[in-house]
C-alpha cells in the first residue's frame, strides 16, 4: 500500500492534500459541542447528493409523469420509499444544520477578522443552499410544489419596469409548466450542486489558510510553540482527535435521523406537506399556501411589510420583497458592522447577548408565523389606534420584523459600547 501511495503521491499531492486540509491541520483543542455541525454540513451534503443521484435514476421532469414517478419510487422501486425520505428529511436537516452553525459564528465572532472571507463564502453557501432547495422543491410536481412556485416566482414580477419579465424570465413560460419543471431539475441536479460543492471547497480552503476560532475567540496561530510538538500551546492536529470526535457527533445524529425517517418522515406536515401527497392542479389553489419551513421566518417578513406602504405609491409587494432579501443579505455585513472589543459571547457584556437572543427569539416566532395563516391568533377589536381590525399575527410580525433588521443595523453601537471581560491569554475548558 505505501508503494500505491508513493507512486500516486509522486503524480498527484494526495498525502499533501490530506495533510494540509486535515490529517496535519491545526485546531484549537477547545472546541465544544457546537463545532459538530461544521462536519455534519459535509456530511448532510454527501448525504443529498447520493441520494439525489439515485432518486435521478426513476424520476421524470415531465409535467405529466412527474407526480407519477414519485410515486413509483415511493410503491415500486426497491427501497425507493426510504431514498426519498432520506433526501426530503435530509433537506430539512441540513437547513437545521446550517443555522446552528450560524448561530455558533454569531455566539463566539467566527466572522470577525481574520476570517471575513471564510464567512462570505458561508453566506453564499447558504443562500445557494436555499436555492437548491426552492428548485426541488417544485419537482415532485404536488400542489403545495405546484403552487408554492407559482407565489415565489411571481415575487420577482413586482420588481418595477423588469419585473414582468424577469419572472417570466425565471419560468420560461407564462405560468409555471413543462418548462419550468425541466429548467428547475437542471438547475436542481446540475448548475446548483455544481455551485455549492466549489462554495464547500472555497470555505475550508478560506477557513485553513486563517485556522479556525475557537469559543475564546483566542487566535491560537499568535501563541509561542510548543518545543516538544512545534505547534501553538493550544493547538493539536484535527487527526486523530477531531475525527473521533466528529464521527460521535455522526452517530448522534443518524440516530435522530433515522427516528424521523422510520417513524416521523412528514413531521406533522414540516418537512413534508400533506398538499404535496396531491397531484398539482393549476385551477384549484390550496387554501393556504407557504413555502417549506426553512424559508417561512423571510416569508413572514414579506407578508410583516404593507401592500400600501407609503399613501402616494399604488399598492405593491415590491416592498416587501426587498425587506425579505435584506434580511438575507444582511449576514454578508456583519463582519463589518460588529465593532466589540472582544469576539466570543463568553466574555461579551449584556447588551449583546441581550440583542442576540431577542433576534434569536425573533426568528424562531418568524418562522412559525410564516407557516400558519395570518388569522391564526383572530383580529383586533375595531377602533383601536393604529391597528384597529389588523390581524394579531400580523402586527406581531411586524414588531418582530422591526427587532429583526435593528439586530443588524444597530449592531455598531451596541457592540461597541457593551462591556466586556478580560479575554484569557489560554483557551479555557
Amino acid at each position: 500500500m505505501q508503494k500505491i501511495l508513493n507512486w500516486i503521491d509522486a503524480r498527484f499531492p494526495l498525502t499533501a492534500l490530506w495533510e494540509s486540509q486535515w490529517g496535519k491541520y491545526v485546531a484549537p483543542k477547545n472546541f465544544n459541542f457546537w463545532y459538530y455541525f461544521g462536519s455534519l454540513a459535509a456530511f448532510v451534503l454527501v448525504l443529498q447528493i447520493v441520494t439525489g443521484i439515485v432518486l435521478t435514476m426513476n424520476y421524470k421532469p415531465d409535467a405529466a409523469r412527474a407526480f407519477e414517478s414519485v410515486e413509483y419510487i415511493m410503491r415500486d422501486v426497491e427501497w425507493g420509499w426510504l431514498i426519498r425520505y432520506m433526501h426530503s428529511t435530509g433537506a430539512s436537516m441540513f437547513f437545521i444544520v446550517v443555522y446552528l452553525h450560524m448561530f455558533r459564528g454569531l455566539m463566539y465572532g467566527s466572522y470577525r477578522k481574520p476570517r471575513e472571507l471564510t464567512w462570505i463564502f458561508g453566506c453564499l453557501i447558504y443562500l445557494t443552499l436555499m436555492g437548491e432547495a426552492f428548485f426541488g422543491y417544485l419537482l415532485p410536481w404536488g400542489q403545495m410544489s405546484y403552487w408554492g412556485a407559482q407565489v415565489i416566482v411571481n415575487l420577482f414580477a413586482t420588481v418595477p419596469f423588469i419585473g414582468e419579465g424577469l419572472s417570466q424570465w425565471i419560468r420560461g413560460d407564462y405560468t409555471i409548466s413543462d418548462i419550468t419543471l425541466n429548467r428547475f431539475f437542471a438547475f436542481h441536479v446540475a448548475a446548483f450542486p455544481l455551485l455549492l460543492v466549489g462554495l464547500v471547497a472555497a470555505h475550508l480552503m478560506a477557513l485553513h489558510e486563517t485556522g479556525s476560532n475557537n469559543p475564546d475567540g483566542i487566535e491560537i496561530k499568535q501563541q509561542p510553540k510548543d518545543p516538544k510538538t512545534g505547534l501553538p500551546l493550544d493547538g493539536i492536529y484535527s487527526h486523530p482527535y477531531y475525527t473521533y470526535k466528529d464521527l460521535v457527533g455522526v452517530v448522534v445524529f443518524l440516530a435522530v435521523f433515522s427516528v424521523i425517517v422510520f417513524f416521523v418522515p412528514d413531521m406533522g406536515g414540516y418537512f413534508l406537506e400533506a398538499n404535496n401527497y396531491v397531484p398539482a392542479n393549476p385551477l384549484q389553489t390550496p387554501e393556504h399556501i407557504a413555502p417549506v419551513w426553512y424559508f417561512t421566518p423571510f416569508y413572514a417578513i414579506l407578508r410583516a411589510v404593507p401592500s400600501k406602504l407609503l399613501p402616494f405609491l399604488p399598492a405593491t409587494q415590491f416592498f416587501g420583497v426587498v425587506a425579505m432579501g435584506a434580511a438575507v443579505m444582511l449576514f454578508f455585513a456583519l463582519p463589518w458592522l460588529d465593532r466589540g472589543k472582544v469576539k466570543s459571547i463568553r466574555y461579551r457584556g449584556t447588551l449583546y447577548k441581550s440583542w442576540l437572543a431577542a433576534f434569536v427569539i425573533a426568528f424562531l416566532i418568524l418562522g412559525y408565523l410564516g407557516v400558519v395563516p395570518v388569522t391564526v391568533w383572530g383580529q383586533f377589536k375595531e377602533g383601536l389606534p393604529l391597528i384597529g381590525g389588523a390581524d394579531k399575527a400580523t402586527v406581531v410580525a411586524r414588531v418582530l420584523t422591526v427587532v429583526y433588521f435593528l439586530f443588524f443595523l444597530l449592531m455598531p453601537w451596541y457592540t461597541a459600547r457593551d462591556k466586556t471581560k478580560p479575554v484569557p491569554e489560554r483557551v479555557t475548558w
